[in-house]
């Protein structure tokens, strides 16, 4: 394969980047990449890192996969783009096997909800995180809100799960998760004017710092939800399609609870803008019946849907659920290794191929460590290994990982020895004592 872009000067691009483009919220990562090519990503220097977050946690089966370069390849050439009220075989098709396996897409979602129960209330997570318009952005409350002007009314916030952070304990110290849920209900009771609609949900809350939803969660949510007449939507864009380990990570609890609308976003698309949104046949007739309506210029687009018909149809054939439950149980034994030798990594959390790694400047205290992550994080992209540090005010400090789930065991390796050789080089880092580098991967697995 051809590179697209060679013998390049960096400093004129990098100039004429701060000279053009917009920020949007954090700074730009300074080097200016070139390639990127199964889990690693080139710079215009010759640099080399391994993606661990797949893009933007979108390209799930790595990137410039042989097999989705074809689909793009050809569609583009035949099948690209339709006027939105027209049908093309890709949409059915991908249609066809996410209903028969069970951005854009949560503001349709909401949209529907309300339609649907004829209320207009959202309840949202407050490390949540749905997208950057409308309704979805007025159910989030990750960013800050300061400076944008009022949101949508009838929102409201929940506290969102944190193990190792909430205040909520049991006597024993463990979290008392229940009561914080219930707590929190009991005051939207309190606010609101009886029209709640819907509660919006990730089962892992990556922006928020990769926490998980506590084992029985969900169905205390539905409970919740079934005893307000409201819906339960659950947003996948990042944990769908394997990347934590089922097919969707609403099934993870095994209890049967199913959200009453599931969208999907980011690892459906492996890279390229494609959302879904799914229902079940009882609201699909109602939105039908009463002519529910939600268009955009790219609804149904051929093109990408074939990729997205593409990832579900290699995912499934090649295994890769279960080698990203397999694969996150190395990551996640690696990480817990690093955590047992320095006392900066205050939580490891997260399952599959989805993890986060809390850093603090003092473990009794639990003193988020952002300057600390920062200086951690840059030798870790100089030394190859690329996982983004949180930088928002609602998870400073924690790294999120998530490779593409084709990484193999070997490049999974590499990461781990290059995040031990980073926290190893970095001051500060707090070494509780020291063990032979080659010891990080191979003792215990």
């Amino acid at each position: 394969m051809t590179d697209l872009y060679t013998n390049l000067d960096q400093s004129k691009l990098q100039a004429n980047a701060a000279s053009s483009l917009l920020t949007y919220g954090s700074a730009f990562y300074e080097d200016i990449i070139t390639h990127a090519r199964g889990v690693y990503i080139y710079m215009a220097t010759g640099h080399r890192m391994l993606d661990w977050t797949s893009g933007q946690m979108s390209c799930l089966i790595g990137h410039g996969n042989p097999e989705i370069v074809k689909v793009i390849s050809e569609h583009a050439a035949s099948l690209d783009h339709l006027f939105s009220g027209m049908l093309s075989p890709p949409p059915i098709s991908l249609a066809m096997k996410l209903t028969t396996l069970g951005g854009e897409s949560n503001e349709a979602a909401i949209r529907l909800a309300k339609f649907y129960t004829g209320k207009y209330e959202v309840v949202g997570l407050s490390a949540s995180w749905h997208g950057m318009v409308g309704a979805a952005n007025g159910a989030q409350y990750h960013s800050n809100r300061a400076g944008y002007g009022p949101p949508y009314p009838g929102n409201f916030v929940l506290q969102a799960p944190n193990a190792y952070r909430s205040i909520f304990r049991h006597a024993d110290g463990s979290y008392d998760w229940k009561t914080e849920l219930d707590y929190g209900f009991s005051l939207i009771d309190r606010q609101s004017c009886g029209s709640l609609a819907a509660v919006i949900v990730e089962p892992i809350l990556s922006s928020g710092g990769m926490h998980e939803l506590p084992q029985g969660y969900l169905k205390a949510l539905k409970e919740h939800c079934d005893r307000r007449d409201m819906l339960l939507i659950v947003d996948e864009a990042q944990t769908a399609i394997g990347r934590a380990g089922d097919m969707f990570a609403f099934q993870h609890d095994g209890d049967g609870v199913v959200p009453d609308i599931l969208t999907l976003s980011k690892t459906l698309g492996n890279g390229l803008p494609l959302s879904a949104v799914l229902t079940c046949d009882k609201i699909a007739e109602f939105a039908k019946k009463h002519h529910y309506t939600f268009y955009t210029t790219h609804i149904n687009d051929p093109l990408p849907a074939s990729v997205g018909d593409k990832v579900l149809e290699i995912v499934i054939r090649d295994g890769l659920v279960e080698r990203s439950r397999e694969l996150g149980k190395l990551l996640n034994a690696g990480l817990l290794r690093l955590q047992q030798r320095y006392g900066c990594i205050g939580d490891v959390r997260g399952r599959g191929l989805m993890a986060g790694v809390e850093i603090v400047v003092d473990s009794a205290t639990k003193e988020p460590g952002l300057e600390l992550g920062d200086r951690i994080g840059k030798q870790m992209t100089e030394l190859g290994l690329w996982a983004q540090l949180g930088t928002m005010q609602s998870f400073s400090g924690v790294f999120r990982i998530a490779p593409p789930i084709t990484i193999t065991e070997e490049e999974l390796e590499e990461g781990l020895k290059i995040l031990e050789k980073a926290f190893a080089s970095t001051e500060g880092t707090l070494p509780l004592y020291q063990v032979p580098l080659e010891g990080l991967i191979h003792a215990n697995l």
